[in-house]
């Protein structure tokens, strides 16, 4: 006969799901608890450009920005409209398509943001 779990265990691994919320136990696309929330940052916003692993071809990541799941999807939605590029969404970072770093970062300030060019 297998120990008992205490009662407030919660699982936080699932090899169907992969990583779990430990305040809910969803996998963190579904997760509706308190837990996930903005990430912690120096609530700077900071835009950099990057070819890297992209045959030469240049995008702008959008690091920093303390929104998390449809309301970063919304922003990025935005951003690409108003830049008439392309772009994307993946791991909290917004990419977008081409060296648009000025005009991101006069579009976030816009919006009240601090925002800062990093990199070269």
């Amino acid at each position: 006969m297998p120990p008992k779990r205490p009662a407030d265990s919660v699982p936080v691994y699932s090899t169907d799901a992969g990583r779990l919320c430990p305040g809910c136990g969803h996998a963190p696309a579904a997760c509706s608890c308190a837990a996930a929330k903005a990430p912690a940052g120096d609530g700077v916003v900071r835009i950099s450009r990057q070819t890297k692993g992209r045959k030469g071809k240049g995008v702008c990541l959008v690091t920093g920005v303390p929104l998390v799941g449809k309301e970063l999807d919304a922003l990025a939605r935005e951003l690409k409209q108003r830049l008439g590029c392309g772009g994307a969404v993946k791991d909290g970072v917004i990419e977008i398509q081409g060296d648009n770093r000025e005009l991101l970062a006069a579009e976030l300030k816009k919006r009240g943001y601090v925002v800062k060019l990093a990199g070269g």
